[in-house]
């Protein structure tokens, strides 16, 4: 633009708009990040014949403070002015349940007027897979507890309705968190309105029994999205050992997905996301298995 110096109407540089800039014009939301750190654990055996059943597990911390004192609540906590979104993400992780250096995607921002009884707060979510065995998880910060739960989520209800070009799809979704002592509860109202080729989504917290804040509806659409991402993308995987079983990792898919699935189906499948090994299973009671290992090669694409 050559050696011209741009100004505004009132004649101003940038440099002096900047100097003159008063941020105290605008009033200013608190920004907090929410981690939803999901694992699959096996659960008990009942016989050692059999192999342990597999559940879908996800993090979560105690309050120690109001508001929601003594609820649980996604670890997280408000972001500093001179650190990043990620950056803030990683510390509360580690200050909260002294998780430390793992792999975060941002999943989606919360921005709901009323979501948070202190002030107007907007959550940026992050989610992560872990392999919960290579983890020490304690309690820390303002955290009076911090300890896994199991994820049962059921649609308990479902209305489709025709409407002109398109349709709308309403779902009622149970959410029960649970473990040895305690067990949560958040119903969550899923709307999908289909018109034409334009698609709006919208998520209603409608009951939450021991569950802080929205996190009930942010638990909910993040299960949501790991449902569809495991279908064509190499996420599963994060929930493995180095190797495993086609077996195991059929439990994995199964616990996600919520749903059986048919071995020859789910084998021909993952045959090129997988590399065969020479190694077996050495479980008692029951006949080896052949291990598999990830195949770092594979591309991702949609399932059949």
């Amino acid at each position: 633009m050559g050696d011209s110096v741009l100004t505004n109407k009132q004649g101003l540089t940038e440099k002096e708009f900047l100097s003159l800039y008063n941020a105290e014009q605008y009033e200013r939301p608190s920004v907090t990040v929410d981690m939803l750190v999901f694992t699959v654990m096996n659960e008990i055996k009942e016989s050692y014949r059999k192999l342990p059943e597999k559940a879908l597990k996800i993090l979560l911390v105690k309050r120690g403070n109001h508001p929601f004192m003594g609820y649980w609540a996604l670890p997280g906590g408000f972001v500093d002015m001179n650190e990043s979104l990620e950056e803030a993400a990683l510390r509360e992780l580690k200050e909260e349940t002294s998780i430390d250096n793992i792999y975060m995607e941002q999943l989606y921002t919360w921005g709901d007027v009323g979501r948070d009884p202190r002030t107007r707060v907007i959550g940026c979510s992050y989610m992560s897979l872990v392999d919960s065995s290579k983890l020490c998880v304690q309690a820390g910060d303002d955290a009076d507890d911090a300890k896994w739960f199991k994820i049962n989520y059921n649609v308990i209800e479902q209305k489709n309705t025709v409407l002109g070009k398109g349709c709308k799809v309403q779902n009622r979704v149970r959410l029960i968190l649970s473990n040895d002592s305690e067990e949560l509860t958040a119903l969550v109202k899923v709307d999908k309105t289909f018109d034409g080729n334009i698609v709006r989504v919208s998520r209603e917290l409608t009951e939450s029994d021991g569950i802080a804040f929205d996190h009930g509806k942010i638990i909910e659409y993040a299960v949501s999205r790991l449902r569809n991402k495991i279908e064509y993308t190499d996420i599963a995987f994060s929930f493995m050992p180095e190797q495993f079983s086609l077996t195991e990792l059929q439990q994995v898919y199964e616990v996600i997905l919520g749903k059986k699935l048919l071995k020859a189906n789910f084998r021909r499948k993952v045959s090129e996301m997988v590399m065969v090994t020479d190694e077996y299973t050495k479980d008692a009671g029951h006949r080896p298995s052949r291990l598999y290992k990830y195949n770092p090669n594979w591309v991702e694409r949609h399932f059949d």
